[in-house]
């Protein structure tokens, strides 16, 4: 039979359908890219699987017909400026949102807020994962068409804020994401940023508007500072980069994959220095032990002296601590505190056990530390270790000394699953030299000869190291073993494929300290 003239409301259908799509604003679009963007619909389109994306209100639009004609609304605010819907990403179920640029910077309406507590609350039924590229200029201050004095019982952010431990949440930010936007992007709980991103809680109509001043846009809150404080986990070059990182980090959040490819292990049995004041990076260790390609770094720039990261370790995802000896000789300061504690709890939330490389002096101490709160931040650490459901298993690389050691254990040796040493590993209540200063002062205060005095510290000392041997403290149980660093891997996969049956308990609360 010949195909049958569609009927006029079917015709209509299909014509309101495309204006909705990019292909409609060719001048928008291209605006766009000549700013080095994507478009929302592209990167949606680049990160979940072909064909799987459901859309939610398509046809909403810009609540401002009390000002503009409904033809204009439909043709230059599609969607409200906010496309969102549920997919699949790597064949698994997800949701993404994502604030369209080229419709009102990006900012947010009136049925925006809706679509979101529509697929807010969907996200807690379904328990979906959710991808929300958040870039925006914040409340949109020119709707009219819903009536309102504040606009402060939007529900939007409560619910989103709400689905903390609840579902992985990761925001994407390109460019400016102020006020509402970024709020979206500091409840989630990991950001990913391009390097032109600017993220402010107030963008500059706001900060001019308290009387701050006239800021430019990119210097509200720029990469420069976001990335040193914490506020943005990866930073990438472009959008393409972005969603391509977002697809990996989203894979740790759903469990055990095919095992990849082992690095060379023996590599690790030199890679530490015999010395222990000289120091050397971690990365190479964590990506020796993960398998190749797997690891994703979190934070760099942010509290450097300790590195947190994502991985695979023979297919399944861990999280991984390590001190860095490069900075403050991996000393645990406040912000890494802080850095470590929250980790823990993004681990525990999603299950994903933790992997701690300890070569940790101890806390950094002294007045500048005190300074910074550091008894209660670096109690946050501990509080966190002690709340974990997860498998933790410990690795002394070197040195393991005071309470910084047992704060990267979980707050004892014995709180991990397996806590294991290298050969060249030592472990003490404090620094070795220090703890032979201290305890005998007095001694060494009745020694004149000053060269006598220092040669009396260095034979006390190298007792003292043999007595802390990784070895003699395993002979005493104080680690349940001292291992060959080829072999870590494969123990560290045992362990885990050995506690997987046991699942998790019930997850409790805590005060944190901070």
């Amino acid at each position: 039979m010949p195909d049958e003239p569609l009927r006029d409301d079917h015709t209509e259908l299909l014509r309101r359908r495309a204006l909705t799509e990019d292909s409609a604003r060719p001048d928008a679009v291209q605006r766009r890219h000549d700013a080095g963007g994507r478009t929302a619909r592209e990167n949606i389109l680049d990160l979940v699987d072909a064909g799987s994306f459901v859309e939610y209100g398509r046809f909403a639009i810009a609540a401002q017909r009390a000002r503009r004609e409904l033809d204009d609304l439909i043709a230059r605010t599609p969607a409200d400026g906010l496309v969102a819907g549920t997919a699949h990403v790597d064949g698994r179920p997800c949701a993404v949102l994502s604030y369209d640029y080229t419709v009102l910077a990006g900012t947010q309406g009136a049925l925006g807020h809706l679509k979101k507590d529509r697929l807010f609350e969907l996200i807690e039924r379904m328990k979906l994962p959710t991808v929300f590229f958040a870039e925006g200029g914040g409340g949109r201050p020119g709707d009219t068409d819903h009536p309102t004095v504040s606009s402060l019982d939007v529900r939007a952010f409560a619910l989103w804020a709400g689905l903390s431990g609840v579902v992985p949440r990761i925001a994407v930010v390109k460019g400016r994401c102020f006020a509402g936007n970024a709020v979206i992007a500091g409840c989630s709980d990991l950001i990913v940023a391009t390097e032109d991103t600017s993220i402010g809680m107030g963008g500059p109509a706001m900060i001019a508007g308290g009387g701050l001043g006239d800021i430019a846009p990119d210097a509200v809150g720029p990469i420069s500072v976001q990335a040193p404080n914490g506020v943005v986990d990866v930073v990438v070059a472009d959008e393409a980069a972005a969603v391509s990182v977002t697809r990996q980090l989203l894979g740790y959040f759903r469990g055990p994959t095919t095992p990849g490819t082992a690095p060379d292990q023996t590599a690790l049995r030199t890679i530490v220095p015999e010395r222990a004041r000289r120091a050397y990076h971690v990365a190479p260790i964590i990506e020796t032990l993960a398998d190749e390609g797997s690891v994703i770094f979190l934070r760099q720039k942010f509290a450097p002296e300790l590195v947190t990261a994502l991985a695979r370790i023979e297919g399944r995802p861990v999280g991984i601590l390590a001190n860095n000896t490069m900075v403050m000789a991996g000393a645990i300061t406040a912000a890494a505190s802080d850095k470590a504690a929250r980790f823990l709890q993004l681990c525990d939330a999603f299950g994903i056990p933790v992997v701690s490389l300890v070569d940790c002096p101890g806390f950094m101490v002294g007045p500048a530390a005190e300074a910074e709160a550091l008894v209660r931040r670096g109690s946050r650490l501990l509080v966190a270790g002690a709340a974990l459901r997860v498998p933790l298993i410990a690795v002394i690389l070197r040195r393991g000394y005071g309470l910084g050691a047992q704060a990267m254990c979980g707050g004892s040796l014995h709180e991990p699953l397996l806590t294991v040493a290298w050969p060249g590993a030592h472990l003490g209540p404090m620094g070795l030299e220090g703890a032979v200063r201290l305890g005998l002062r007095k001694e060494l205060e009745a020694i004149a000869d000053d060269d006598a005095r220092e040669q009396a510290v260095r034979d006390a000392t190298a007792a003292a190291q043999a007595n802390a041997a990784a070895l003699n403290a395993a002979s005493m149980f104080e680690i349940d073993d001292v291992i060959d660093p080829a072999e870590t891997r494969a123990l560290i996969a045992a362990t885990l494929a050995t506690a997987e049956p046991a699942g998790l308990p019930p997850r409790r609360g805590f005060v944190d300290t901070w």
